[in-house]
């Protein structure tokens, strides 16, 4: 589903050139749930950035279900990151004027598909978020605003999730929770790449990718 061969990505020129990845090389299957670890600088979200799209290579190829993507137009990759990935980040980026069923709508705003309302009430429900559809953000805990984050992520059913330290402002018992309920998503087939600094969090995930200086030293 998802292939990462031979990225490169320098940051700088002549001497203050950067090398935050260092000819890196990675196949997730459909279905996988794969943490990214490794210490600060490793170059752990600059490789999710770079899957994602929201990070250019400085040299070889991401090919997703068959398309590559690192070579796209960004008008391209935005249409990549609308339908096929989504994103799940440490900071919920949730608008604080809408409602938490809006934000959840946010990504389907541009697409005219049927029942989205449906959908999005649906998510929220399996979020354990029904009574707080039509309450906004202020009104929600750190962990309620994390499950809307994530019900926004699913509402466009993407190939794969990207999730970048989806637990880090949470305290133990709301970690687990939520990442309780990535392990149900996974189990429904939901494709999951986690970067976290927390091995607890990781050893929830099928396989574990650690990073070191801009490359893989472990893969388990």
């Amino acid at each position: 589903m998802l292939e990462i061969k031979n990225v490169t990505k320098n940051y700088g020129r002549g001497t203050a050139l950067v090398r935050a990845l260092n000819n890196i090389s990675l196949a997730v299957e459909k279905g996988e749930f794969i943490a990214i670890m490794g210490p600060s600088g490793s170059g752990k979200s600059t490789l999710l950035n770079i899957i994602g799209g929201l990070d250019r290579l400085s040299s070889g190829e991401v090919v997703l279900d068959g398309q590559r993507i690192d070579n796209l137009s960004e008008d391209a990759l935005v249409s990549i990151r609308r339908g096929k990935i989504s994103y799940v980040f440490q900071q919920y980026h949730l608008l604080p004027s809408l409602t938490a069923l809006e934000n959840v709508l946010l990504p389907l705003t541009f697409c005219s598909t049927n029942g989205k309302h449906h959908r999005a009430r649906e998510l929220l429900e399996r979020m354990g978020l029904g009574p707080r559809a039509l309450h906004k953000p202020s009104q929600l805990s750190g962990g309620e605003q994390q499950r809307v984050a994530i019900a926004r992520a699913l509402v466009n059913n993407p190939l794969i999730t990207l999730a970048d330290e989806p637990t880090g402002n949470m305290d133990q018992k709301t970690g687990r929770e939520i990442l309780d309920l990535f392990d149900r998503l996974n189990q429904e087939g939901c494709s999951i790449i986690m970067v976290t600094h927390n091995r607890e969090a990781a050893e929830r995930a099928r396989r574990i990718v650690t990073l070191k200086d801009g490359q893989i030293v472990d893969l388990t």
